[in-house]
């Protein structure tokens, strides 16, 4: 496996798209990335595409193909791939294999999807796809039903209340007002966010990531390209993917996701590093309980402390634990195939020491994508090329 590097970076805004096609969304954070790279596009080997229900609700699929059809690429292996929420990250680790194994030197990883246009009941029932149909998908238990039970029994068993789960809320709306991608920055209060519209006992509407439209595009190449590479590039140290059980029956313990636990060990063996060795996180908080469940699989705290983590600060911008700086999941919003890609944007921006709530001196990060009932999960640890 040889060295690999972000050599360029693109995004979209999360929010609403109206008027702009999910194919010119790709287009423009892929070309994005690769004008900001210097590289000439020609030299593009493979292209991974994340997208997860542009068939149920566009009614379009070949969506790589198209892509690269847009970006004037030359006739080089085009796929999608598909994990539910976790379907970026694993595009991105498509694209680091494909480099680091020496199939090409230099490939394309692009996330995209477009869900504002549809009512609420479509995108649900097109969400509620990343469920084994035949066993969970007819009880009719939603996503917000599921990590509701999550919630209230990580709450039984560590004592955390609502205020201290409300915190995660809190810094991360905090963290996107100052994102510029992100759809719902807000300055909340506990009593703002306790007293919210219910939507899944005891989830209220902002513990819940707002649908979105959304593209982010990386392209990756080979160490001994780098000489080309006008940005100061970013090493990826590790890319793991792992999986889980399909069936929420199928999860032992819900207060953790066995794919997030067995992902991350296996990137940290890659990496040569241990937990305290990273800067900032971007993990996936579809939901508030699910930062700290993510956080305490990750190894980033102790069992049950993830929500006191939160409550007394040490989770934020300048605490020792920064996770989500900008907003997550919860702010910026959540364009499912794009949100494994866009956390790797944002922890790029990170290394290069360019976020606007940049986390002092951060040298190594980390990006966590889990899809579906914790079905597929991606781990991803990057490093600032002086460090």
């Amino acid at each position: 496996m040889r060295p690999v590097f972000v050599a360029g970076i693109g995004s979209s805004t999360f929010g609403r798209h109206p008027q702009t096609s999910i194919e010119a969304l790709a287009i423009r954070a892929a070309d994005a990335a690769i004008r900001e790279s210097g590289l000439d596009r020609s030299d593009v080997g493979a292209l991974y595409l994340g997208n997860f229900v542009a068939g149920p609700l566009l009614g379009q699929e070949v969506l790589a193909g198209l892509v690269a059809d847009g970006l004037g690429l030359p006739q080089i292996p085009c796929t999608k791939v598909e994990g539910a929420c976790a379907s970026g990250g694993i595009a991105f680790r498509h694209a680091y294999l494909a480099v680091a194994t020496g199939l090409c030197d230099m490939a394309l990883a692009v996330g995209a999807e477009k869900m504002t246009h549809a009512d609420t009941a479509a995108v649900t029932s097109a969400l509620n796809c990343a469920m084994d149909f035949r066993s969970d998908g007819v009880s009719g238990l939603t996503f917000p039903g599921l990590f509701g039970l999550a919630w209230r029994l990580y709450e039984q068993r560590y004592g955390a209340t609502r205020d201290d789960i409300s915190a995660v809320v809190r810094k991360n709306k905090g963290n996107g007002l100052k994102n510029p991608l992100a759809q719902m920055g807000a300055d909340l209060s506990t009593e703002e966010i306790g007293n919210a519209r219910l939507i899944c006992d005891p989830l209220r509407l902002y513990d819940c990531c707002p649908a979105s439209d959304g593209a982010a595009a990386v392209l990756l190449v080979a160490g001994d390209r780098l000489r080309e590479v006008i940005p100061q590039p970013v090493q990826v140290l590790a890319s793991a993917q792992a999986r889980g059980s399909a069936r929420i029956a199928g999860h032992p313990d819900l207060c953790t996701f066995e794919a997030t636990v067995a992902a991350a060990q296996g990137a940290y063996a890659q990496a040569g590093i241990t937990p305290d060795e990273v800067s900032c996180v971007e993990l996936h908080d579809c939901f508030s309980i699910a930062e700290i469940i993510d956080a305490e699989d990750l190894g980033l705290m102790p069992r049950g402390a993830g929500a006191g983590y939160a409550a007394e600060g040490r989770t934020a911008v300048d605490g020792d634990r920064p996770i989500n700086p900008s907003g997550g999941l919860l702010a910026k919003g959540h364009p499912v195939g794009a949100t494994g890609l866009g956390q790797i944007y944002e922890s790029v921006l990170q290394l290069r020491g360019t976020h606007t709530n940049q986390v002092k001196g951060a040298k190594i990060a980390l990006t966590h994508n889990l899809g579906g009932t914790g079905v597929a999960c991606t781990v991803n640890i990057l490093r600032a090329t002086d460090a």
